[in-house]
């Protein structure tokens, strides 16, 4: 994996901490993944799907 350092608003970072508090992810971490993963499945690989799915299938 690799470290991406990202600015954002406080209220964006306590909704995170509020998800991580509650028990819906792990980790701040493991949210945000969770989220980019959703945004990229349903913006940039809508019809062909996941480059990884197809790594793993073909691999």
């Amino acid at each position: 994996m690799q470290l991406v350092t990202v600015k954002m608003s406080d209220i964006y970072v306590k909704g995170l901490d509020k998800l991580v508090e509650i028990g819906m992810y792990p980790s701040r971490s493991e949210a945000i993944r969770v989220a980019i993963r959703d945004l990229l499945r349903r913006e940039l690989w809508p019809a062909e799907g996941s480059p990884i799915n197809m790594e793993q299938e073909t691999g």
